[in-house]
């Protein structure tokens, strides 16, 4: 089986999670990506349906981005450092990017989420759990810290900047190196 048809049960969990986002929102919603990456397909579906804005900390992804999401809105930041107006979106999708925040960064980031969303506004996010030290990874502009604190520990943090899960859970998939666990939250703000 070749790389591209192999299955990839975490965009497929993904996919799940994403539809539900999406039945929760209104027609023409107004969505933020952090880590928007390149433009994913799935960015795309999202696009059709809601006012999408996109953000990356990579140059090179977010002029990717652009071509196959021409109607979105695209800005390159590092999430950190990111201030955006308070209120401005009804829906907030972080995945494969809070789980490569500085542990210590982690809790005000999510307060700063959670005042970008309207009142009821949801956040989608996904955090691949590591287990030991952090280590680096290769992005562009910082390191990348792949180990998030524990499901418990996220879970907490995301109740103290203020929102309620509607759904949290921690997903294993088996790949071909292992194991892979991540962590599922959708929550209200």
């Amino acid at each position: 089986m070749s790389v591209a048809e192999r299955r990839d049960p975490a965009r497929e969990a993904f996919a799940e999670w994403q539809a539900e986002l999406a039945h929760a929102l209104r027609p023409g919603a107004r969505l933020l990506e952090l880590g928007c990456g390149d433009g994913s397909p799935e960015l795309q579906r999202l696009a059709s349906r809601f006012q999408v804005s996109g953000v990356d900390v990579d140059p090179g992804r977010v002029e990717r981005a652009r071509e196959p999401v021409p109607e979105a809105e695209f800005v390159c930041a590092d999430v950190v450092d990111l201030e955006l107006p308070e209120q401005s979106f009804d829906a907030v999708v972080a995945r494969s990017v809070l789980d490569r925040i500085p542990n210590e960064e982690l809790a005000p980031l999510l307060a700063r989420i959670h005042g970008w969303l309207a009142p009821g506004g949801l956040l989608l996010a996904a955090l691949g759990q590591t287990e030991g030290e952090d280590w680096d990874g290769d992005c562009p502009d910082r390191p990348a810290l792949y180990a998030s604190p524990s499901p418990e520990k996220v879970s907490r943090l995301v109740r103290e900047a203020g929102f309620a899960a509607v759904r949290d859970e921690l997903v294993t998939f088996e790949e071909p190196e292992g194991p892979v666990a991540f962590q599922w939250v959708l929550a209200q703000a």
